[in-house]
């Protein structure tokens, strides 16, 4: 019994220790979500008006600038970049965005892969590591897997700027996106979305008239300018969304984990008071029959 006793005391004491770990990692996380939250907050209405004022330059330009960003061409090879975090514990926040990615490789990309012309571009350790075993025939661009290590713009803009210029090189015909979008700390939305060619508007989505904008001093050298502004613009709220997502997704995982530790403590405080009043009747037990056959004797 003593030895029951022993196993259940160190159940507890190793549950406490998890229990302290799990608070302190939501506290961090907690501490990080809320500056990477306001980024994310911030940017983001700023990065949508760009992209929609983007989306609506190159659908109204009718020939008159040749801005190769938005042209659609014939699928012969694409990238993939998927956006994932460095380090786990954060739920099923990677596995979500991993089999977005994947469900896009598998049909958007299916026939390109078939033709060993898909290159894989991972930001973040968990999505290189997935990748590198389930797709060992495909090309991948490894230079860039720990981003996360320095957020700033310029930093994020040489990865952006890479793909424009391989897919103004023809070295891709089409660059899509998976990362986390990030809506609040319980809530995260894996989603795959078009970099290059910048998507046409689709019906109803404009007013179906040309771009109401004025151009100074050139039209031309302007939009050589701004479009690729906009586009890291875009690139940056991609990697801002996941950074974000990520913290949230592991605040709640760890506060889930402080919670599940408080239950599993319940239940073994429980077990230890049976097994000591256990021990306890037996040991009275004992007793009495002891002092029972001395008076016998």
């Amino acid at each position: 019994m003593s030895g029951r006793l022993k196993e259940v005391r160190e159940r507890i004491k190793s549950v406490e220790n998890t229990q302290q770990i799990t608070k302190a990692m939501k506290m961090v996380s907690a501490a990080k979500l809320r500056k990477a939250q306001q980024a994310i907050q911030d940017m983001r209405p700023y990065a949508n008006k760009l992209n929609d004022m983007l989306r609506n330059i190159l659908s109204n330009l009718d020939g008159d600038v040749d801005i190769s960003f938005g042209n659609e061409r014939e699928l012969h090879s694409a990238c993939m970049v998927v956006v994932t975090s460095n380090r786990g514990l954060c739920g099923a926040f990677n596995t979500n965005v991993i089999k977005d990615a994947v469900k896009t490789i598998d049909e958007k990309y299916a026939a390109v892969r078939k033709n060993n012309q898909l290159t894989i571009l991972c930001i973040g350790k968990k999505g290189f590591d997935f990748f590198r075993k389930r797709y060992p025939d495909c090309k991948f661009i490894n230079d860039h897997v720990s981003l996360f290590e320095d957020l700033t713009f310029p930093r994020i803009a040489e990865v952006s700027q890479r793909l424009m210029d391989a897919f103004e090189h023809n070295e891709f015909d089409s660059i899509s996106v998976s990362y986390g979008q990030f809506r609040n700390a319980g809530v995260q939305y894996p989603v795959t979305e078009q970099f290059l060619p910048v998507p046409s508007l689709e019906k109803g989505e404009g007013n179906g008239h040309r771009a109401n904008y004025i151009f100074e001093p050139d039209m031309k050298d302007l939009l050589r300018n701004l479009i690729p502004s906009i586009l890291h613009t875009s690139f940056q709220k991609y990697v801002l969304d996941t950074h974000a997502s990520e913290h949230g997704a592991r605040m709640t995982a760890m506060d889930n984990a402080t919670s599940n530790a408080d239950e599993i403590m319940r239940d073994l405080r429980i077990s230890y008071n049976k097994a000591r009043q256990e021990a306890i009747t037996r040991e009275l037990s004992e007793i009495v029959g002891g002092a029972a056959a001395l008076e016998n004797v």
